[in-house]
């Protein structure tokens, strides 16, 4: 069984730590992550700036999440002199950029290296940056500033694109997705992880084309400027009239409520549980699976990935046994 996983950021890293278990029980015989390589913060944004290369980071964190030892130097980041706040990872992506001349060869060679449980492929080897227009005219450039002006601007994003804007995907992402039996969209944040990868013409052409499932895990907290007020459906309403791509076959809710004190904290932050209106993925013919999906933290509210990772499980069972059956519907 061939998954891919498309996003970028913790939510996707996250997502790969549970769906690596799948891959050492034997449910999933080939993983493909495919990441953004838009970010613009941080290490990654300083190492963009002198070497013109592909947002390192988010690939990095997927490379650990997805690594089968326990490599000393996974997890480093200097704390002085001029690497100050520097991820290893991204300094040793950065050099084997430099030494390979090809990006998507750095990123083979370290999965080699740490061994990962499947592969790890950038949306697009470009060095591409994300731009978006909110609604009182502002056009802010990066990554990593666009949430930025979102929160203190207190305005809506209305356009979002990369530039530059004709960025082609490498082979290999395009053949992983077309081959795939099931796509996993999201968790993460929503414009500046999840939709930067359909941004790129190949990725939405290969994801059209593709006879796999399509699986879109929601979000479980809103985040403030990007996603203010969006229940479940909201989120996978919006990817679809940014993308132009059909309604997913199936979406992943969560249900359950965080804990009151921490529920507080995050509402001083503008954030809010994202609401589970299943009805509304009915309506349009989404099989929908509401659960509890949440860890059982005192600090932050987030996906537990051994949850997921064991709905995913169940959903896959339930698709397999309805094809040997011969059933032609959605999924049930």
């Amino acid at each position: 069984m061939k998954v891919v996983a498309i996003g970028g950021g913790t939510g996707l890293s996250s997502l790969l730590r549970g769906l690596k278990k799948l891959v050492k029980e034997g449910v999933i015989e080939d993983l493909t992550a495919v990441v953004t390589v838009a970010d613009s913060g941080g290490s990654t944004g300083r190492l963009r700036k002198d070497y013109n290369i592909p947002a390192p980071g988010d690939i990095r964190n997927c490379i650990v999440a997805l690594a089968d030892n326990s490599h000393p130097g996974k997890r480093y980041r200097f704390e002085d002199g001029e690497l100050k706040g520097h991820a290893f990872g991204n300094i040793f992506l950065t050099a084997l950029t430099k030494i390979t001349g090809n990006f998507l060869d750095a990123v083979r060679y370290s999965c080699q290296i740490l061994k990962t449980l499947g592969e790890i492929l950038p949306s697009t080897v470009e060095n591409v940056h994300l731009v978006a227009k909110f609604e009182d005219g502002t056009v802010v450039k990066g990554e990593d500033q666009i949430p930025e002006y979102a929160k203190t601007a207190r305005s809506k994003i209305v356009d979002i694109w990369l530039e530059p804007k004709e960025v082609k995907a490498p082979i290999d992402t395009i053949e992983a997705i077309v081959n795939a039996d099931y796509i996993l969209v999201g968790p993460g944040s929503f414009y500046t992880s999840i939709i930067p990868n359909f941004l790129i013409e190949d990725i939405r052409e290969a994801y059209r084309q593709s006879k796999a499932k399509k699986i879109f895990i929601v979000n479980v907290m809103t985040q403030p400027g990007e996603t203010d007020g969006f229940t479940a459906f909201d989120h996978v309403k919006r990817f679809v009239e940014i993308t132009g791509l059909d309604y997913p076959d199936i979406a992943i809710v969560n249900t359950k409520m965080p804990y009151y004190r921490l529920l507080k904290k995050y509402l001083q932050e503008g954030q809010e549980p994202v609401v589970p209106d299943v009805a509304s993925f009915a309506r349009h013919n989404i099989q929908v699976f509401p659960e509890d999906l949440i860890g059982d933290s005192d600090e932050t509210v987030k996906h537990d990935p051994e949850k997921v990772a064991d709905l995913l499980k169940r959903i896959f069972d339930e698709v397999n046994f309805l094809r040997q059956k011969g059933l032609n519907k959605r999924l049930l």
